[in-house]
């Protein structure tokens, strides 16, 4: 297969990388992607730092064995934990990690309160705490770490009293203090987006990093020339828990608005 049709890799914990996918989908169409979620091992934000990274190295060597042209870590604590390290082990490799919107949310609120919403090991490494300290001239930025939200996406359980319940007791301190916005650091949040958007309220905006993931992924393969010439792509869905892979896909269509007619 010539090198420009092969698919980009796209992978996470589990379901959460499915917003990231929606978003890149969105930007390069014409693309084919496999997405990987490694369920069987879901969530990894509670995990050991070097257990996430040798869980991060094992998923992309399965697409490496799959063939793909570039790969997307759609997962922040995957990220904070390998990315940096995967650069070296993988030169050639367009590899592109996800990290949380602080950027675009201290600059739109200047001198106001920003929570990031993350689990345990992401608020942990250096690399947030580099990222907060970029900004922390410009906003108040609140770590908020969420143990158990990852659990709900993955148990499909996506709204109703009990996740609202949940997100209610560890948003609440924070609303308490004003908070003008909430950034979503795990790609599985999103999935939540509209339970988070009740809690908090109209007056607090939510910003995500899947768009801009997207973008930095286009710019890549563009910039190797390894941008596909086909008009249409296709998504392939796979899993370390194979039951999960239809579920993936379900959730998928239900995030991009895509009925379940319409070939994927």
């Amino acid at each position: 297969m010539e090198k420009k049709r092969q698919p980009i890799g796209v992978f996470d914990s589990g379901a959460g990388g499915l917003s990231v996918l929606k978003e890149l989908v969105r930007l390069m169409p014409e693309e084919d992607f496999i997405y990987y979620g490694d369920s069987l091992n879901a969530p990894y934000g509670v995990k050991p730092l070097e257990e996430v990274r040798q869980l991060t190295y094992a998923c992309a060597e399965h697409l490496l064995e799959r063939g793909v042209k570039e790969i997307i870590i759609a997962c922040n604590t995957a990220t904070s934990a390998a990315c940096k390290i995967m650069r070296g082990m993988y030169p050639d490799l367009p590899l592109v990690g996800i990290e949380p919107a602080v950027k675009p949310a201290a600059q739109n609120h200047r001198g106001e309160k920003v929570a990031v919403m993350a689990t345990p090991l992401t608020l942990h490494e250096e690399k947030f705490k580099q990222l907060v300290k970029r900004y922390e001239d410009q906003a108040v930025i609140i770590p908020v770490p969420c143990p158990d939200l990852v659990e709900y996406v993955e148990k499909g359980i996506l709204e109703g009293p009990e996740l609202e319940g949940y997100l209610k007791d560890v948003l609440t301190p924070c609303l308490q203090e004003g908070i003008k916005a909430v950034v979503l650091g795990c790609t599985h949040f999103p999935l939540v987006k509209s339970a988070i958007g009740k809690v908090v309220g109209e007056s607090v905006r939510i910003y995500d990093g899947g768009e801009g993931t997207a973008r930095q992924a286009k710019c890549l393969l563009a910039a190797k020339n390894l941008c596909t010439d086909q008009e249409k792509g296709h998504i392939c869905f796979e899993s370390s828990a194979p039951e999960k892979e239809a579920y993936y896909e379900a959730l998928y269509r239900k995030a991009a608005h895509i009925d379940s007619r319409v070939k994927l």
